[in-house]
């Protein structure tokens, strides 16, 4: 097949250091092209993949000075969904994958190659649900049961759990004696619970997190008077060396999730390298997770406490093999190619 891949422009592809979309992309992209089909990717050109990379933008745009105004940003990404249109004029494809969400919709009716879009984001928020709405009928894909719920009447072609290059996450039998908190400085992901459970259970805490420009004043107000360099440690965004040595030396990923996260990349990162996953039972969580066997899922931060005590009962072996399972590239690729099929036999 000859796939186009539509990126965001927030970050290239693969991420430099943060960046769950850019990540799965990439993902999809080298498995694709492993398997042998002609790919497309439509983002940023400080992108890297085995695919022809058409620019949108010269380089991520999270990088550009005036991009830390957050409706500069919002305006770049109309301006980007523009250009979409001239790059794809040159190209001749069996199938269109859009990652850039709605902002791709109101084009669709002018592009004549099938679009199937993947549901990155929640469905719960209300101006998306009324622009979704008035889309119903398109080709969507969701990352995981629980993100339908908000709005279970879209057209679901099927559901497709993200997935990552397993062998790029080394499993580590022996943790140290400390606790991982990754992603986002946001109030959703529930950094300042994590360092509430890290000190009640008498732990170390060492999080990895990127603070962006819509959370610049929560970090600097809530989190940052909490962190003490010692019991509280902030590494600052990482690269995916730091990365996986943070994750497979941790006794377990703290992550007290204050929202319902319609899929947690990093739940699975983590339990590539054999870290558990300590969570709150919050969205994709029950799919990721298996409660008792890969980590523990909890009601509140005190059962979240509780769990930490009781994370040497994980068999770390059984985090690693729950990915290969059912979260590799492979099997999100497998995913994918049926999603496209699917999508190419109604056309005809």
């Amino acid at each position: 097949m000859r796939i186009v891949q539509i990126a965001t422009f927030e970050e290239s592809v693969p991420p430099k250091k943060y960046g769950g979309v850019e990540l799965v992309i990439y993902n999809l992209i080298q498995e694709f092209s492993k398997r042998g089909h002609k790919v497309f990717l439509i983002g940023t050109g400080d992108s890297k993949a085995k695919a022809k990379i058409l620019p949108v933008f010269p380089k991520a745009i999270r990088t550009l000075p005036e991009a830390k105004d957050i409706k500069v940003r919002d305006s770049l990404k109309f301006i980007g969904a523009g250009k979409i249109l001239e790059i794809l004029k040159g190209i001749k494809a069996d199938i269109i994958h859009n990652h850039l969400g709605w902002r791709l919709f109101p084009f669709l009716p002018i592009i004549k190659i099938p679009v199937v879009t993947t549901l990155h984001g929640p469905l719960d928020v209300k101006y998306q649900q009324m622009v979704y709405g008035r889309f119903k009928k398109e080709n969507y894909v969701s990352i995981s049961n629980s993100q339908r719920k908000p709005f279970p009447s879209l057209n679901y072609v099927e559901n497709v759990y993200n997935g990552i290059e397993v062998e790029k996450f080394p499993f580590s039998g022996k943790p140290g004696n400390y606790l991982a908190f990754l992603g986002r400085m946001s109030p959703e992901k529930g950094p300042v619970q994590a360092i509430e459970i890290a000190k009640k259970s008498g732990l170390k805490l060492k999080m990895a997190a990127k603070v962006d420009a819509v959370d610049t004043g929560f970090f600097k107000t809530m989190v940052k008077p909490l962190i003490d360099s010692k019991q509280i440690e902030f590494l600052g965004e990482v690269e995916h060396k730091a990365k996986t040595e943070l994750l497979k030396n941790a006794r377990a990923l703290l992550t007290p999730i204050q929202w319902h996260e319609p899929f947690g990349l990093y739940f699975i990162e983590a339990m590539a390298c054999g870290t558990p996953v300590i969570a709150l039972n919050k969205g994709s969580v029950p799919e990721i997770i298996e409660d008792g066997k890969t980590g523990f899922i909890a009601n509140n931060t005190r059962e979240m406490v509780r769990a930490v005590k009781n994370i040497n009962k994980i068999n770390r072996q059984e985090c690693r093999k729950r990915v290969e399972k059912y979260f590799s590239s492979e099997k999100m690729a497998d995913g994918y190619e049926k999603v496209y099929y699917k999508i190419l036999k109604r056309r005809k």
